[in-house]
This record gives C-alpha cells, structure tokens and sequence, in this order.
C-alpha cells in the first residue's frame, strides 16, 4: 500500500502537532492572562492574547487535525497477511531529522519576520519531499507516544523457507519465532496483534 500525495502531507504535517503547540506558545501573550479573552478582540474589554492574532491558532490546529487523520488511518489499517518473525532488533526512533524543525523554532522565529518563517516553510517543504520519497513517511517519532514502536526483523512467509528483511512499525511488543498479521505500509510493514490459531 503507497500513501496518495495528499494523505502523505497529511500525515507528514500532523507529525509536528507538539512543533504547532510550541509556535502557538511562542506566540502566546502571558502578561494578559488575567484579562478576558475574546474573539473578536473588543479593545479593554477583552483581548485574543497572541501576537499575530488566529494565525498560530490555525497552525496548531491544522496539525491536530492533521494528526488526528493519522491516527484515524493507522486504527482503519487491518493487518491480514502472516509471517514468522525469527529475529528482532529494535530500532530507536531517527529523532535527528524530526527535531531539526525544533531547533530552528527556539531560534527566535517570530511570525511578523516573513524571510524566516518562509525558510522555515522551504525547510519543512524540502523534509517532506525525502521523507515521502524515501518511503520514511510513517516513521513518526510521535507514534511512540501511543506505543508504536519500530523493529528490524527477518522474517519468513508461512510455507516460505527463505529468509528476508524488512522494518516494522508496530503496536505490540514483538518475539522471536512468533506468527504474526502484517500490512505493507510504503516500505514499512504495519503489526497490530500477534497471530493465534482461529483468530481472523
């Protein structure tokens, strides 16, 4: 199965949820805390206390959106095909190239300095590109929080006595010389549950 371009972004987007979350709080104006809020704002009797107005708001949630999409499409994903896994090696997350977007954030990006938000949007652009090029799309070191976690395995098909590799992307924790129901994902194979005899 190969993600559509557009639920590639979708998924790619949604995994900077806590990256909206950090702009929206950059954003936030704190010495207003105690006064009313409103939209739309109504001058001293109540305020919306952010700098540049909704437009962080919409950042943040078109990535829980987003996210929340991604969610969705994981849970619909229904595993059918079996195999034998006879080795297992977890995988730490690649959090180098899903922190950069971070580090670029904490290095005092305001809204209102277009060049550096448009660099920003250029940065992520080009992410998304080899991410989805590489097949690494799903790859989300956000998943680990709703304890997906990803493996290097070889594995065998059932009736098949020839070895192959490949990585996994699953919710439970795998075993040696255990059947389990897999769905290809891009280049990454998706596990839910481990295989028992009479389950369908």
């Amino acid at each position: 199965m190969q993600f559509r371009p557009l639920v590639s972004l979708i998924v790619f987007i949604g995994s900077y949820l806590p990256l909206g979350l950090i702009l929206l709080a950059q954003d936030f104006r704190y010495e207003l805390l105690s006064t009313p809020m409103c939209w739309p704002p109504d001058g001293d009797i109540c305020v919306l206390p952010l700098r540049n107005g909704v437009f962080p708001i919409a950042i943040f949630a078109t990535c829980l959106v987003c996210f929340l999409i991604s969610l969705g499409a994981l849970a619909v994903v229904n595993p059918k095909n079996l195999i034998d896994v006879s080795e297992i090696k977890h995988v730490p997350a690649e959090l180098m190239s899903y922190t950069l977007p971070y580090v670029v954030t904490f290095m005092s990006l305001e809204f209102q300095e277009t060049g550096k938000f448009v660099g920003l949007l250029i940065f992520l652009g080009w992410m998304f590109v080899i991410t989805y090029r590489s097949g690494q799309l799903i790859l989300n070191p956000f998943l680990t929080v709703f304890g997906w976690r990803l493996y290097e395995i070889k594995y065998r098909f059932p009736g098949d006595a020839s070895d192959r590799g490949g990585r996994v992307l699953s919710k439970v924790i795998l075993e040696h010389d255990k059947r389990y129901r897999q769905s290809p994902l891009q280049e990454i194979m998706l596990i839910k549950s481990e295989y028992r005899d009479g389950s369908n």
